[in-house]
């Protein structure tokens, strides 16, 4: 797979809370991540309590559109600590280690794409749920999503 640091760690910050640090790098993830563009344009033209606003509508209320992976099945939190620990990393800054953004930075700090490749379908779709409700979320996640090889399936088994 190719790497992709930069963008995961850009589309990390765009997919955490949009505080100042996020306000104050929108110029620099422009720059090292053209795949958000969209969404950066968005973002640095939004006024900065609407965009709050927009990320609690999307992001805070309710499953829906949940940035936390053992909510869409799959590993446990312990084994997403424990990958954590195994590339030598320490999960302490009170967050939860299967929140996107932090998956996302693992990524970029490790190289280790497994746990986005394993939450390939889950991605795609809280992708295709941000593309229906119209946020401009949804293009950080294509970004994402256009990172991670395709399903693979056995000769005889007829793809999802």
């Amino acid at each position: 797979m190719p790497v992709f640091e930069v963008l995961y760690q850009a589309a990390a910050l765009c997919l955490t809370y949009p505080g100042e640090d996020l306000r104050a790098r929108l110029p620099l993830l422009r720059e090292a991540a053209p795949q958000l563009r969209e969404f950066t344009d968005h973002a640095a033209v939004t006024p900065p309590r609407e965009l709050a606003a927009h990320y609690v509508r999307v992001f805070e209320s309710g499953d829906r559109h949940s940035l936390y992976l053992c909510r869409w099945g799959g590993r446990s939190l312990s084994s997403f600590e424990d990958l954590y620990r195994a590339h030598g990393l320490a999960f302490t800054d009170g967050e939860r280690p299967d929140f996107l953004p932090a998956v996302l930075e693992f990524t970029s700090r490790t190289g280790e794409t497994a746990l986005l490749t394993e939450h390939r379908e889950p991605l795609k779709q809280l992708r295709t749920r941000l593309t229906d409700y119209g946020t401009p979320y949804a293009t950080v996640l294509d970004a994402v999503c256009a990172t991670l090889p395709a399903a693979h399936t056995d000769p005889g088994e007829t793809p999802p």
